[in-house]
């Protein structure tokens, strides 16, 4: 695989802050072009383009993947720096939703609301979405956020001035600042081991399966096979960054 690091100049990005309404939600199906998926409109690229699928349905909220994660990318361990994290939505009767994540579902969750007061209750895996059109990317004065050939956004440490704009850009709140370095850091699809031929730490470690990952260029992978055969959604679609992470099962709560 081959890193290719480009510059990008600093542009405007869209504050976020629509509402998720009923045309939007139809425009967030995705539609196959030639086999390819991505958010509705195929790669132009040659070559491995990889996507993301996560089932909510066969999520249990274990918080191994998050766990893997850091074990593996030697992310610091207090509960506020997450490459992967995992929240647990709670829909009561009364139509609120309480959104939590205690230190990033790596030791498990106790439910915190009487069950005679809930509704429905789900776990929601979150990472970066690796967008094929990442406002992170856009607003980088210095190109040290870029994409390799393989859909991959990465952060180059070597580049990074620890200004923060990617951080405030990203509009799923997948990015920190790194304590010790200074610099931007964030999910990278554990990109040393797909180099190696491995999956990333998070899939591997997955008990349910619940993760998937592959080339949505190979209409034969098997993201290719989940998106498919799911009905699949990104969150917040109206915000048109290319995400290339899908959910199966996602609702209007997730934000």
């Amino acid at each position: 695989m081959k890193k290719e690091k480009k510059q990008f100049s600093r542009r405007d990005f869209f504050k976020t802050g629509a509402i998720l309404v009923g045309g939007v939600a139809a425009s967030a199906f995705l539609s196959s072009v030639n086999g390819v998926l991505i958010a509705g409109e195929p790669s132009k690229k040659r070559g491995k383009w990889y996507g993301i699928g996560i089932d909510i349905n066969k999520c249990i909220g274990c918080g191994k993947c998050a766990a893997a994660c850091k074990n593996e990318n030697n992310i610091i361990k207090e509960p506020f720096y997450f490459r992967s994290w995992v929240e647990q939505y709670t829909i009561k009767n009364d139509g609120t939703v309480k959104v939590e994540s205690p230190n990033g579902g790596i030791d498990g969750f106790t439910q915190s609301i009487p069950d005679e007061e809930i509704f429905k209750s789900f776990f929601v895996p979150k990472m970066c979405n690796h967008c094929s059109k990442s406002p992170c990317t856009q607003v980088c004065p210095v190109g040290a956020t870029f994409e390799t050939s393989e859909g991959v956004v990465l952060i180059d440490p070597n580049y990074c001035i620890g200004c923060g704009y990617c951080i405030q850009a990203c509009p799923y709140g997948c990015r920190y600042k790194n304590p010790e370095t200074g610099t931007a850091d964030k999910c990278t699809l554990c990109f040393h081991r797909l180099d190696k031929g491995l999956q990333p730490a998070c899939f591997e470690i997955c008990p349910t399966q619940a993760r998937i990952y592959g080339d949505l260029n190979d209409p034969q992978s098997n993201i290719n096979y989940f998106l498919k055969n799911h009905n699949c959604m990104v969150i917040k679609p109206n915000l048109n960054t290319g995400s290339k992470l899908f959910y199966n099962a996602l609702t209007p709560e997730v934000r």
